[in-house]
């Protein structure tokens, strides 16, 4: 069988691992603009995080919060001191907090309201991804030891393949002993599922949360899915949703009787149709190569240009930094802004050039003064990306021309490099990133 492991409430279980009067509390770890990567200190403690897999992210910074006013902290990080305004959003939610309707993505000043309301304290705690990943890639190690084939899904979601290990009739005692291990060795709450199909085992997870284990022989797929509403499964996606819906068909029974209607997407659809019945025999794939990497961040909304351009500068040289590190050649270069008012623009390009910082942070600004068509607007979002990685299956030809300046400028890059490794990212760095606007 193959199995899916789903960590409960994973970034509050993290929190209480090392805060545990949290356990049993109303807990929200809330995340806002960040404070460090455009901060003028050039001791931002930023880290590079080694093995996180392909969808999370590889630089992260150090909190440095007391434990002792860990309950306080968020006041210096989410009310602003001139205004007196509370700002920032929920991305993690306790499972004692849903009784007041709190949920991801929920402004953190109705959050508190919502939790006073009923006469009761809500624990608000900064998120610190740094520590989360650290927990993840602990916890992946661990998992490698215990399951032949591992694949990290996402930072607190993995799959795991139990064919000619475990046998089927013993697996519901292998994922129950598994979740009391890691309870146990890391006290961290997970859900597991088991099953012939990957998304089928990740279906029961997310049905029979928290700290359940369930495993669900080939035979009783049917029956076992047959009410499910077509909204739950994963990878059923609005739009097919919607489509669904029009015909009268909203649980995953109804859907295996209409395979013609998912079909009309082509090979997707096939594939969505074959997970719906539990037949896709689609493989647990321990490594996931690559294919992009970014760096984003929202903030307060500016009108100064030249403190757009100084964190544009910022957010490529970080980008850079951690491009050069794993090794990448990216062809593709994604970039976006967004206004105030809602207004945004992007635009992506390709460009074969041998990779290095220079030429990054100039395609970076021309790019950003090429979107920036409403100069009287104010900046609250900016967005980097590369992708299109030249691989010996991807091969590129490069400019020719520009060649030269570019394996001069990726030497010195290497240089460069070398001292961030041992004295931080921000040792060095560019002039007008010491402009206050």
């Amino acid at each position: 069988m193959k199995i899916h492991l789903d960590l409960d409430c994973y970034f509050v279980s993290a929190e209480r691992t090392r805060y545990p009067f949290l356990k049993g509390k109303n807990v929200v770890v809330v995340k806002s603009s960040d404070k460090h990567i455009f901060s003028h200190n050039s001791k931002k403690q930023s880290v590079m995080v080694g093995d996180t897999g392909a969808f999370n992210s590889v630089l992260e910074f150090k909190n440095n919060f007391s434990a002792d006013h860990i309950t306080n902290a968020w006041k210096n990080e989410f009310i602003d001191k001139d205004t007196g305004d509370i700002h920032g959003i929920v991305i993690a939610k306790s499972y004692e907090c849903k009784k007041f309707g709190i949920k991801t993505g929920t402004h953190l000043k109705d959050a508190i309201t919502m939790c006073n309301s009923r006469g009761e304290e809500l624990y608000i705690i900064p998120s610190d991804h740094l520590f989360y990943q650290e927990i993840s890639i602990k916890l992946k190690q661990y998992l490698e030891l215990k399951i032949p084939l591992l694949e990290q899904y996402s930072i607190d979601e993995f799959f795991g393949d139990l064919d000619g290990y475990v046998k089927d009739e013993d697996t519901y005692e292998f994922i129950k002993e598994l979740r009391d291990d890691i309870l146990n060795k890391f006290d961290l709450p997970i859900t597991i599922g088991a099953s012939k199909s990957k998304w089928i085992a990740k279906l029961i997870t997310d049905r029979v949360k928290p700290f359940g284990v369930f495993a669900l022989p080939q035979q009783y797929v049917e029956a076992y899915t047959f009410n499910i509403p077509i909204e739950e499964f994963p990878g059923i996606g609005r739009k097919i949703e919607k489509k669904l819906k029009e015909r009268k068909i909203d649980t995953l029974g109804k859907v295996r009787n209409v395979p013609w209607i998912l079909f009309e997407y082509g090979k997707t659809g096939v594939q969505l149709y074959n997970r719906i019945l539990g037949i896709d025999n689609e493989k647990v794939i321990p490594y996931h190569t690559r294919k992009g990497i970014g760096i984003s961040r929202n903030f307060q909304a500016i009108v100064s240009r030249d403190e757009v351009y100084r964190r544009v500068t910022i957010l490529a040289r970080y980008l850079s930094y951690t491009v050069s590190k794993l090794n990448l050649n990216p062809t593709t270069f994604y970039f976006k802004i967004r206004y105030q008012y809602g207004v945004k623009n992007s635009q992506s390009i390709t460009v074969n050039r041998l990779f290095n910082e220079k030429f990054l942070l100039d395609l970076a600004k021309t790019m950003i003064a090429k979107l920036d068509n409403h100069k009287s607007y104010k900046i609250h979002y900016i967005a980097i990306s590369a992708s299109n990685f030249i691989t010996p299956s991807n091969l590129k030809t490069f400019d020719l021309i520009e060649y030269k300046n570019d394996t001069k400028y990726a030497s010195l890059q290497t240089q460069m490099d070398k001292l961030r490794d041992k004295y931080g990212v921000d040792t060095i760095r560019y002039a007008n990133e010491q402009l206050v606007g």
